[in-house]
């Protein structure tokens, strides 16, 4: 047997069961899990199945976190072990979340983070691919131009169509058929959308991007549950998509994909404003030194379609670098206790855990190392604070989305990859003096080896 057949197998087994799994899905370092009865749940045992590193719950959602690349194979095991990939019924869904008393904010923050969480493999490989690109276009490393446009198309094809994924996804997160959320999407990127005018003007093709595809995808799928409920039987199966497209085309035409213009323009201008203005090392200090405690909650995905459409409308996203800085006061912050601590065991685990901090991946040092210490934790938020500062203070932007940390150079601007790599090592260094000077309580290695995870010390 694998191990992550193995530890699927323990995590299913202390949730309660198969049958008391609603939804299981994945991003890059931890399960999203749904279950319809979480007194069936055992908390403490599902902490201690041997590769799992922690178990949070957010507003209804369990979180089980079992760092990079175990994720995905983890939960690939699960499925099988459920029949295939588990995804509930909206209703299942609503009521699970709704029996934790969710607030609107974070089922809000929830679906958007469902929404995008598929796209993030994507995401990364090409986004990576678009770096690798740019940064061989710049210092001419490669000649062959066809080459390079192959590289390109690869890269940026998840950009292209990145709409109709994302309409899709939506459909389908709000109980919607997954194709008519992509018919929406398509109808805001058709280029035909340019030869109708309304009103006398022109209607833009693209506009408001995906803050007008997440509306109109939305709604359409409201529209259509409500429709098919009062069809009648003999026609629904016709009636129900003819309706909910010439209802939602017309409502996306007229209405919603203005409002999800002046929505993203609004988005856009008040990032710039607050990034790029004269209180923008203010902003910047604050952003990237409380980011950490919303990857915490896995939280941070709700923040996609903000990046996403900043990369639309201006070419860059200038939220990310900032916020990448966290992760770097993160490493810092590790290195510093790797230098006071005596104990062997606390060492193994930074040693275990901070190349992948390096490249960008953030929960291991976390929850292994920072969070359970106390006060390396508020060492890492202030090594990222002054990170993301001198960030906001050079307005380094990202022209697509990737893994954070040093893998992330790559997609910079090319005129500023070099202020943030600056901007990285003084996260590491502001990190590392921070809780070098804060201190911490040395665990002795029986209390690592015993509690999982050890005593919180602030």
């Amino acid at each position: 047997m694998s191990r992550e057949k193995e530890i699927a197998q323990g995590i299913i087994k202390e949730l309660g069961g198969k049958e008391n799994v609603i939804s299981i899905t994945n991003c890059m370092t931890r399960l999203r899990v749904l279950v319809k009865d979480y007194d069936k749940v055992n908390r403490e045992a599902l902490g201690k199945i041997d590769g799992v590193i922690k178990v949070n719950e957010e507003g209804g959602e369990l979180q089980v976190i079992v760092g990079p690349g175990l994720a995905n194979k983890v939960e690939s095991e699960a499925s099988k072990i459920l029949g295939g990939t588990k995804v509930g019924k909206a209703e299942e869904v609503k009521a699970a979340i709704s029996a934790k008393n969710q607030t609107p904010f974070k089922l809000l923050l929830r679906r958007i983070a469902s929404i995008f969480i598929p796209l993030i493999p994507g995401l990364i490989g090409g986004g990576l691919i678009l770096g690798i690109t740019n940064v061989a276009t710049k210092f001419n490393w490669i000649a062959d131009k066809n080459l390079l446009a192959m590289l390109s198309l690869l890269g940026s094809t998840i950009f292209t169509y990145m709409g109709i994924m994302v309409g899709m996804n939506t459909a389908k997160e709000f109980g919607g058929s997954p194709t008519i959320g992509g018919i929406l999407a398509g109808i805001i990127y058709n280029p035909a959308l340019a030869n109708i005018t309304i009103g006398g003007k022109a209607l833009v093709v693209g506009r408001g991007g995906i803050i007008s595809v997440l509306i109109a995808a939305a709604f359409a799928s409201w529209l259509e549950k409500n429709i098919r409920k009062r069809m009648p039987n003999s026609i629904e199966l016709l009636a129900t998509p003819l309706l909910t497209i010439l209802i939602a085309g017309f409502a996306t035409l007229y209405v919603l994909q203005p409002l999800g213009g002046y929505i993203a323009d609004g988005i856009g201008k008040a990032v710039t404003v607050a990034i790029a203005g004269k209180a923008g090392v203010f902003t910047g200090f604050i952003l990237a030194g409380t980011f950490l405690p919303l990857v915490m909650t896995g939280l941070h995905q709700g923040l996609t379609p903000i990046h996403v459409q900043l990369i639309e409308s201006t070419g860059v996203t200038i939220l990310l670098p900032i916020l990448a800085m966290a992760g770097a006061g993160q490493v810092g912050a590790a290195l510093a206790v790797y230098v006071k601590t005596k104990s062997k065991q606390l060492k193994k685990i930074i040693e275990g855990s901070i190349l992948v901090g390096i490249l960008g991946i953030g929960e291991p040092l976390i929850y292994g190392v920072t969070l359970p210490l106390g006060r390396p934790f508020i060492g890492a938020c202030i090594g990222g604070a002054f990170g993301g500062a001198f960030e906001a203070l050079k307005v380094v932007g990202a022209r697509g989305l990737g893994i954070s940390g040093v893998p992330l150079a790559a997609l910079i601007e090319p005129n500023k990859i070099i202020y943030y790599v600056l901007g990285l090592l003084i996260s590491y260094t502001a990190g590392f003096i921070a809780t070098y000077l804060l201190g911490f309580e040395d665990p002795v290695d029986e209390e690592i080896e015993n509690s999982q995870p050890f005593t919180f010390n602030v």
